[in-house]
């Protein structure tokens, strides 16, 4: 279901345009009103007249998460403080947390595009939504609930955690949708079957996941023990919340709300716009954001842009699935290694559960990395022949993928900590470095 055809379906030389007259209004507004900005405008000899059309976006500065620490609390807001109606803000657990203010404008954007967002997922008025994304400063909760109720589904704001609880309420609301990270759906159909509840014989049928970063096997794996859809949204606390960008019925690729959120893909290292198709760093500015707006913001996130057309009929440009992120990159014995690329490798292999942890340990001054994969249960037996050919396959195969050795640990089912609330962890890195 395409939620608003105007804006979703446009024609690409309307939409551009459109983001023209968006852009040259935030460089005006922040060149004005953000001191911070005006200082960095300045040092880089750049005014709002120089900027004439969406190539121009190139030559402004980018935008840090350091930038918004230093600015902490309020020293990018850009509009008088009585027309900030909400706030909301990441975890902070590497350092003061960002802030994102919200004018009502800025809420009605919210609203709009988790409709979207929704929408692309299957979601009606008809839908039951159980919403298990933590309510509160973090963004999750809230935006799913705003674009619920905007679509005129009813909703069920579960919040994270207490898993029994879930279990009856998704049993006896007959929830059709389920909200929450991908980690957390996974261990929401473990604990139903220890429960003896068939997740397959409920009425839920689809559900939006985000918050981290999961893989096809994680979906197929979901989509497997719910006999559902499972779709991959994509936002960030910065920008504003979820809803940047979403995945729709083709599941190919996410698309972004591109009247809203202009993207770009730049080097990591250079800084230098890259074309579409070329894998690289993801970069957003937001182009009508009242509160806190945002100009190209480095998101860190590793994907790249696809402009062919979609067959569901909407014109947007979408993202690849992200491939990781460039402060999630390990370096080891001089080899970079994201955690994406282990969950992928992992796919091929036969006999696993989408659960693994990476531990690093340093060794006689040489990086050591140990993976724990977890094995399902009926491989758990008095023959452990099976169990070591397992393990030599997952060695070579990551040997082969990483261009590295490894040290691989099999664990048994729901070994590997699932958080009921957060982020799931993949990575523990006990070199002191």
């Amino acid at each position: 279901m395409i939620y608003n055809p105007e804006y979703e379906c446009m024609e690409e030389k309307v939409r551009k345009k459109i983001q023209l007259a968006s852009l040259k209004n935030l460089v005006e507004t922040i060149y004005s009103k953000v001191p911070y900005y005006r200082k960095k405008f300045d040092e880089a000899n750049i005014k709002p007249v120089n900027i004439n059309n969406m190539e121009d976006i190139q030559k402004l500065p980018f935008t840090t998460k350091e930038d918004l620490r230093i600015n902490y609390p309020h020293g990018l807001r850009a509009c008088p403080n009585d027309r900030i109606v909400e706030v909301h803000m990441s975890t902070g657990t590497t350092g003061k947390p960002v802030v994102n203010e919200y004018t009502m404008k800025d809420l009605d954007i919210w609203r709009q595009v988790m409709a979207r967002t929704l929408s692309g997922a299957g979601c009606t008025r008809d839908d039951i939504v159980q919403n298990c994304y933590g309510y509160g400063l973090f963004t999750g909760g809230a935006g799913v609930h705003y674009g619920s109720i905007t679509i005129g589904a009813e909703v069920l704001p579960m919040s994270s955690g207490n898993t029994e609880r879930q279990l009856m309420i998704l049993r006896d609301f007959g929830s059709t949708m389920l909200t929450c990270t991908p980690s957390y759906a996974l261990f929401l159909a473990e604990e139903a079957a220890e429960a003896g509840i068939d997740l397959k014989k409920l009425p839920i049928n689809k559900g939006c996941f985000g918050a981290e970063a999961w893989s096809e096997s994680m979906r197929k794996e979901i989509e497997e023990r719910y006999d559902m859809k499972a779709y991959d949204i994509y936002g960030l606390t910065e920008i504003i919340g979820p809803g940047v960008a979403f995945e729709c019925e083709m599941q190919n690729g996410l698309h972004v709300n591109e009247d809203l959120f202009y993207p770009e893909i730049i080097d990591p290292e250079t800084g230098k716009v890259l074309p579409a198709g070329e894998k690289g760093e993801l970069v957003f500015t937001t182009l009508t954001r009242e509160g806190t707006p945002l100009l190209r913001y480095r998101t860190r996130d590793i994907t790249c842009l696809i402009e062919e057309p979609c067959g569901c009929g909407r014109t947007t440009r979408r993202i690849h699935r992200l491939f990781g992120r460039t402060d999630d990159m390990l370096i080891i014995r001089g080899v970079n290694v994201f955690p994406s690329q282990i969950e992928q490798a992992l796919i091929e292999i036969e006999g696993t559960e989408p659960q693994y942890l990476i531990i690093i340990n340093r060794e006689n001054h040489l990086d050591e990395l140990e993976l724990q994969v977890e094995v399902k249960k009926e491989l758990f037996s008095d023959e452990t022949r099976g169990l070591e050919n397992l393990r030599n396959r997952i060695e070579q195969v990551m040997k082969s993928k990483l261009q590295i050795g490894l040290k691989v640990k099999l664990v048994e089912p729901k070994t590997i900590v699932r958080p009921e609330v957060g982020k799931v962890k993949r990575v523990i890195d006990n070199r002191k470095i």
